[in-house]
């Protein structure tokens, strides 16, 4: 009985290295991790971000996955998550099956009452169902909205300038009023509002499609949100686009302000979008890539962070009425 309770002694020793000190924990790096993402859990807790869901994040199913156990994070981290998406692949593919043609004009899908009988569905009926039961699954959490519920977005019809022209593209809306309060609401019930990009207008009563980012931008500013966060399918907003594939990491309004007239179409609404946020409240206005997984929490909770920041002006950057508008 001796001999056996030895080889039991020496076999635990041999496990654990014999010394406390020198043995090798593996989860180490993990606890690591988490340490590091202490000052930010401080900073943002019981804040609001509003976070664009698009891109390649909406189509492939392993980051619609990881974006869904994302926004569940920030929720139980303390944070305040509002999802707004569009859905423009889903669209498409959408007005293919009915036989109705895509036309863009300055970048904006022309929109017929045929077609937007159509998005109201694509948006409301399938894009935003499916985002609320992958977050709900991990729990009673979302709950999803239309711009036109309790009047959240309201808008008026929008025509572009084309060539100094006025262009008629159909029911395509310009946001004129946010109403944050069935979002509070919701957020105060410890709800996730999942949005879709669509609103009513008060002139004639018609339902509108608006652009994700115009509206993800509008509501983080009426929300006094601290964070918006716009996915998009680039890494970043590029220095030196197509010569470099340099990403610049952090701009101010001002900054971001000047290099619009040189993006590519694509990028105006985004950057436009983070302009106004930061210029209406929010403190930071972040454009991160929606191909990474996880790309949400390695921007909010990393040393490193990933993407394009934008922030609002200092105080000694001349913005003239900007900084009127903005307090």
């Amino acid at each position: 009985m001796s001999g056996n309770t030895s080889d039991k002694s020496d076999n635990k020793s041999d496990n654990t290295g014999g010394n406390p000190t020198a043995r090798k924990h593996t989860a180490l790096p993990k606890a690591q991790i988490l340490i590091e993402a202490l000052p930010w859990l401080t900073r943002h807790r019981g804040k609001t971000v509003v976070i664009k869901f698009g891109g390649n994040a909406m189509v492939d199913e392993e980051l619609k996955a990881a974006f869904a156990q994302d926004v569940v994070f920030l929720h139980h981290a303390g944070l305040k998550p509002v999802v707004v998406h569009g859905g423009g692949p889903q669209i498409s593919a959408a007005l293919d099956r009915h036989g109705i043609v895509s036309e863009f004009k300055a970048g904006l899908r022309v929109t017929t009452e045929d077609a937007m009988d159509v998005v109201r569905m694509v948006l409301a009926g399938q894009v935003q169902r499916e985002l609320v039961g992958l977050l709900n699954q991990h729990g009673p959490l979302a709950v999803g909205l239309t711009g036109e519920d309790a009047h959240t977005i309201t808008a008026t019809k929008h025509q572009p300038r084309i060539e100094g022209e006025l262009v008629d593209i159909g029911r395509v809306g310009e946001i004129t009023e946010i109403d944050t309060g069935a979002i509070e609401a919701l957020l105060a019930d410890g709800r996730i509002p999942v949005v879709s990009s669509i609103a009513r207008s008060r002139d004639d009563g018609h339902v509108y499609n608006v652009n994700a980012d115009t509206a993800a931008a509008a509501l983080a500013a009426a929300l006094d949100a601290e964070t918006l966060m716009v996915l998009t399918d680039v890494e970043g907003l590029y220095e030196d686009w197509p010569n470099s594939d340099e990403v610049i990491s952090r701009l101010t309004a001002k900054e971001l302000e000047k290099l619009l007239p040189e993006l590519a179409s694509g990028m105006v609404p985004k950057m436009e979008g983070c302009l106004h946020a930061v210029r209406n409240g929010v403190e930071t206005a972040r454009v991160i890539d929606g191909r990474v997984q996880h790309s949400i929490l390695l921007e909010i909770f990393t040393d490193e962070g990933i993407g394009t920041m934008v922030v609002p002006d200092g105080p000694d950057d001349d913005t003239g009425d900007m900084e009127g508008e903005a307090a």
